[in-house]
């Protein structure tokens, strides 16, 4: 048997993950021992799927047995195990930093409690819709993504983080609706659903009923991918949610989206009819995206614009239409799930330690703690792309593919895709400079927490936070008598440096890389591969 046609486990694996966790939801230490180890086991279980893959080629399993296309197929080619293996990984560093959280801040009960079965459940629909093979199991794993992330947005029952969500949900809810009606459009015009079915029959519609189905599609995934002029409502909706649900979601819940709008590029509609329009789009939300990250204060509303701003690379890439243009999206999609990630929960570290996110009320974090220092300075210069981290290199391919298009459209996206990486360097760096490098006491409106524990001259803590401070670095051996409480818990610091040393790793292992990635682009481009795994090669 090949272990790829064991990738629907990638679903099942945290569903009765979730189902045990919400069992054990009065035992707190068994629930997050149950959460880690199942996505654990997924993602072992994803890593033999990759392998497996590389070496055969796309693995189509049709579940309870019904052939397709008349039934349920999940699909594992090189694209999806890819991007599993990733989702996987991130879900996972960010479990633990969210289980390090909840066991320093001692939530044992109440809502908090539900917070594992729905994360599992959220993981669930992400492998769903990686997987899927029809355009109705996609829209399912959609639906589950909504109903898992809602409750993750809302948890603690704040007014702002309820006003975000039901933002949330009614731009989802509007995305939704738009995917089912050109589902049933396109049912209607096909007689099929099954996305192998659909890449033979979209081809015999006419050509405006195909436009109109593929702007459908279009709309509906650019919402979810938060693409310009679709993306109003991210930056409101994700600074608002606890740091390890903002974080998965920045990783994530976006990428889902841009895969749905890669996969139906490629395969549903590869013409290049509207190759034109998608390099304008990308254009405008790289450039959008990065003038909001410029105006903003507070560093999770920055790093949520800069989220807007870089879905448009992935969007440049995929509308060149060439081998060397999708393999360098691909690339810059797995990189930014990680470094994306790795940012909002290094932000979360710093309100942790500096009591805000706001850059006005923050400084002097680089000597409190040079850790929190590197842990951001190193994904933020790769979020800017400086040579020669992972952006830097995927930045590169896109450029080099833009330049052999040689239209006019993909050199205007070459120059907004250099000024968009120098503004997200000025933003970077001018976070750097004052929160981490100016002096606490030059901050606008510093933060009490952070005057308690800063450092006199010498370097030494202030006599005044050992004295009256509860609060404790527990990174850097930083303690205040009888109240001993971590302002950085060790499995929250930890996470967050797997993350980085994963970003790190990109770099490292870019050239293999890189190499997986052109033959993930040059195989989705085919479609051969894709259609003979789940039809037949009969069907072609």
């Amino acid at each position: 048997m090949n272990i790829a046609s064991l990738a629907p486990l990638a679903v099942v694996l945290p569903f009765l993950g979730a189902a045990l966790a919400f069992v054990l939801i009065k035992h707190p230490r068994a629930q997050r021992r149950v959460s880690l180890g199942t996505i654990t086991l997924t993602l072992g279980l994803e890593v033999l799927v990759l392998a497996s893959v590389w070496n055969t080629g796309p693995i189509a399993v049709a579940l309870g047995g019904w052939a397709p296309p008349f039934g349920i197929v999940m699909v594992a080619d090189q694209f999806s195990s890819l991007l599993l293996v990733v989702s996987s990984a991130v879900s996972l560093a960010v479990l633990a930093y969210a289980t390090g959280q909840g066991a320093a801040d001692g939530e044992e009960g109440g809502p908090v409690s539900v917070f594992h079965p729905t994360y599992l459940i959220l993981v669930a629909g992400v492998s769903n819709a990686f997987l899927a093979g029809d355009l109705f199991n996609l829209y399912v794993g959609f639906e589950i993504l909504l109903t898992a992330s809602y409750v993750l947005m809302t948890l603690g029952g704040t007014g702002s983080r309820i006003r975000a969500g039901i933002t949330y949900v009614v731009v989802s809810v509007v995305s939704s609706v738009l995917f089912l009606i050109a589902i049933a459009m396109v049912y209607g015009a096909t007689g099929t659903v099954n996305m192998a079915d659909l890449a033979i029959k979209l081809g015999e519609l006419d050509p405006g009923t195909q436009n109109v189905l593929h702007v459908l599609l279009l709309v509906a995934f650019g919402i979810k991918a938060a693409v310009f002029p679709l993306s109003f409502w991210l930056p409101d909706s994700y600074p608002t949610a606890p740091a390890p649900v903002t974080a998965v979601f920045a990783g994530l819940l976006t990428k889902v989206g841009v895969y749905a709008i890669v996969r139906t590029e490629t395969l549903l509609f590869p013409s290049d009819d509207f190759n034109t329009p998608l390099l304008v789009v990308a254009l405008l939300t790289m450039l959008v995206g990065v003038l909001g990250a410029v105006a903003q204060t507070d560093i999770k509303r920055m790093l949520s614009f800069t989220l807007v701003s870089h879905i448009g690379y992935m969007i440049f890439g995929v509308a060149l239409s060439s081998v060397l243009g999708l393999a360098a999206a691909i690339f810059y999609t797995i990189h930014h799930i990680t470094i994306q990630t790795s940012l909002f929960m290094v932000t979360g570290l710093i309100e942790r330690r500096g009591g805000s996110s706001s850059i006005g009320r923050l400084g002097g974090l680089a000597k409190l703690s040079p850790i929190l220092g590197v842990l951001y300075f190193v994904p933020a210069m790769n979020l800017a792309g400086i040579p020669p981290f992972s952006g830097f290199l995927g930045k590169l391919g896109l450029l080099q593919a833009g330049v052999e298009d040689g239209s006019p459209m993909a050199y205007a996206l070459v120059v907004g895709g250099v000024v968009a990486s120098l503004l997200t360097l000025l933003v970077m760096a001018r976070v750097w400079n004052r929160v981490f490098w100016r002096s606490t006491a030059d901050a606008e409106n510093p933060d009490p927490v952070l005057l308690a524990t800063a450092p006199d001259a010498s370097g030494a803590p202030s006599m005044r936070a050992l004295r009256t401070s509860k609060y404790v670095d527990a990174t850097e051996g930083r303690f205040s008598g009888d109240n001993e409480i971590p302002i950085l818990p060790k499995m929250m610091v930890y996470s967050t440096m797997g993350l980085v040393v994963l970003g790190v790793a990109m770099t490292v292992f870019a050239g293999p890389l890189f190499d997986l990635c052109n033959a993930a682009a040059a195989g989705m481009l085919e479609r051969v591969p894709y259609i003979a795994a789940v039809l037949g090669s009969g069907a072609l």
